[in-house]
């Protein structure tokens, strides 16, 4: 991959293959020197998008999405080899996205010396000026809702709502318990809640 290629151009050629392939045939021709790009370009093929949107949800700007997605598949293809088929392949993908937009946001915070909630604000200024976000408007207050929560409660709420994941699958990427994770979900939607009402 490129350094002066975009991740999305790159990505785009490999939109013709099918994403309806399973994941045990992905591991199965990475094994194989002989298919291991191949089945790289098919989990690519299969994930990147929702990778890419997943990362897209926490840091809102998309060149900063976007660099984090080749960072995050560069780290797949390095420690793929050593995976362990006990857990689910997208969940270990997610575990690995999440962690990549969790150090992000720190390194934002420190090298400006600024908090969190400060780092949300310049977030919100972005998605004010995003015209991937514009086309919705309750979409964009549902967004600019999400990021008044904490880190954790905004992960749940994005892989629960937007990505249909089960709890025990968010469990597996954020090693929370299931009990703890939908009190988060409640607690995100109360808020979110009150946040949209506020706005009317």
């Amino acid at each position: 991959m490129s350094d002066n290629k975009s991740f999305g151009q790159f990505l785009t050629n490999k939109n013709c293959m099918s994403t309806h392939v399973e994941d045990e045939e992905i591991l199965r021709k990475f094994q194989d020197e002989k298919t291991r790009n191949e089945a790289f370009n098919l989990l690519l093929a299969k994930y990147q998008q929702k990778i890419y949107w997943h990362i897209r949800r926490m840091v809102i700007d998309h060149d900063d999405a976007d660099d984090l997605s080749q960072d995050v598949f560069v780290k797949v293809w390095k420690n793929l080899p050593g995976f362990r088929s006990d857990a689910q392949l997208y969940t270990w993908m997610y575990r690995i996205a999440t962690n990549e937009c969790i150090t992000f946001l720190n390194k934002k915070k420190q090298k400006n010396n600024i908090s969190l909630d400060d780092v949300d604000y310049e977030l919100a200024d972005t998605l004010s000026e995003s015209s991937y976000f514009t086309g919705d408007q309750i979409q964009r207050k549902l967004q600019q809702a999400l990021l008044t929560l904490p880190e954790k409660q905004k992960l749940v709420f994005n892989m629960k709502y937007y990505e249909d994941m089960k709890y025990e699958e968010i469990s597996q990427v954020l090693g929370t318990s299931v009990g703890a994770l939908k009190a988060s979900f409640h607690l995100a939607v109360k808020k979110i809640e009150t946040f949209l009402l506020a706005g009317d």
